[in-house]
This record gives structure tokens, sequence and C-alpha cells, in this order.
């Protein structure tokens, strides 16, 4: 069998591969507890600097693989009970709120599908590039369920704002490239093959910046999503940039922009 997750590392950046392309990268049981490993051990990872996530083939992830779901029910002799049905929820759930809580920035390539739990990966990720086969919904609500799962009624309405957030939710209708573009939902639409390319000059700006800088970064922007005040936002910004100031990092940082070259910041 081949390996659920593919994770090359290089140099500083982890691209990251669903590799279930003959199910449209559907979220299986090994795919699932794959995601919660690799991004659970982020946490405390330094090697790691900036996280690529895609998908193999022409689809990013068709959400859960309701086929193996069902296949797994039909050998059971009853339906499983609540507590049984809470963990494997929050197995899943596990991984947008594990992709939140690590200190790399994550950029998704979005191509083909990316539907319910799919859309909520794209969803949890920082930087979001797609094709122009790119297409997102919310299933959940096509399936006899609720159209809020995996974290998107609190990603949606802050990423579209809370009328575009209601469409997908209550219709579970799909979403283009072009339109996600144009509420804002992804950062640029590009060719198919062209979408690797495109990710490059994110990754080496996100590279460039100081390690220390980066993390911060995200966990501020995380921190000021939900700031209470203005002035909790400020009190984080500045404990971060005194924290930055303070490091060496920091130095070379000033004595690169003074040279006009790219900085060379020390792996810790």
């Amino acid at each position: 069998m081949s390996q659920p997750l593919l994770i090359e590392h290089d140099d500083g950046v982890d691209r990251v591969t669903l590799n279930r392309p003959e199910h449209l990268n559907a979220l299986d049981p090994a795919l699932i507890d794959a995601l919660n490993v690799y991004f659970q051990g982020l946490q405390r990872n330094r090697d790691t600097r900036v996280v690529v996530l895609k998908g193999a083939g022409k689809n990013f992830c068709a959400g859960l693989d309701l086929k193996a779901a069902m296949a797994r029910r039909a050998g059971q002799q009853e339906p499983p009970g609540v507590t049984e049905s809470l963990d494997s929820q929050r197995r899943i759930a596990d991984i947008v709120m594990l992709m939140r809580r690590c200190p790399q920035p994550i950029l998704s390539l979005v191509q083909g599908a990316a539907a319910g739990g799919g859309f909520a990966l794209a969803l949890a990720s920082d930087i979001r590039i797609a094709t122009k086969s790119a297409r997102m919904n919310c299933a959940f609500i096509k399936l006899g369920l609720g159209g809020c799962d995996i974290g998107t009624s609190y990603f949606l309405p802050r990423l579209v704002g809370v009328s575009v957030a209601s469409e997908l939710i209550l219709t579970g209708r799909f979403i283009g490239a072009e339109r996600a573009l144009a509420v804002g939902l992804v950062s640029e639409v590009v060719d198919e093959d062209k979408l690797d390319e495109a990710a490059e000059p994110y990754v080496e700006a996100m590279m460039t910046a100081s390690p220390v800088g980066l993390r911060l970064s995200k966990e501020c922007l995380n921190m000021s999503v939900d700031a209470g005040s203005l002035e909790a936002a400020i009190a984080m910004e500045d404990r971060n940039q005194v924290l930055c100031s303070r490091s060496e990092e920091f130095s070379e940082g000033i004595r690169a922009f003074l040279e006009k070259r790219k900085p060379v910041y020390i792996k810790r």
C-alpha cells in the first residue's frame, strides 16, 4: 500500500501531499491519522519553517471517504454510540486545530475538488492558491448533516464575511476559483500546470523572514482574530516586536537590509 501522506523536506520547507488520488484524496482513517501525527509533530519542530499542502492528482481533497465509512458501518451489528461517534468526529476536527496551533505558516494549493473536510483543510491554512478548476463547498448539509463542521463556521465568516459564509454553509453550493478570488478566499488563481510555480514567491518571501518573526506573526494573527479589543491586539504585537528585536536574527535582518542581500539565519 502507498503512504496516504507524502512529506518531502527541503531546506526549511515541508511539501506535504495528500496521496490518495484514486479516491480524490478523500479522508480515510489512515490519512486522518497521518495528518494528525504530522501536524502534531510540527509544534516543536524548528527545522520546518513553512508548509506547502497539496493533493496528488487532479483534486485537493473530496472530504470524508464516505464509501469507506459506510462499508465499515455495514459490518457493525449496531450503529456507533455517541461516545464513539464524538471521538471519530473530533479526530478529524483535531487536524484543523493542530494546523492553526502549529507555528509554521501553511500554504494550500487547491486544484479540482476541495469539498467538506477538504474545504476545511484549505480554510485552516494561512494562504490559499487555486487553479481555475478549483471548486470548494461545505458538503455537509447535502448529506443530512448540519452545514457547520470541522471549523467551517469559524473560518468562513472571518475570511469572506457572514453573508457569503451563510450562503455556502446553508446551501452547500460550490464556489469556483474566480469568485473565491473575488471574495478574498484565495490569494491567486493560476493555470493547472502553474500551481507549484505560483507557490514559490510566497514560500521564498516567508523563508526570507526571520524564523522567530515568522512564527510569532502567525501566533499574533491567530490571537488578533479573536482579540477582545484593539488594546489586546497591540499588546501582543508589542510583546512580539520586543522579543524579535532582542534576537540575533534581528541584527542579521538589519545588516542584510542595509547591505541589500538576503539574510542568512542560523538554524536553531
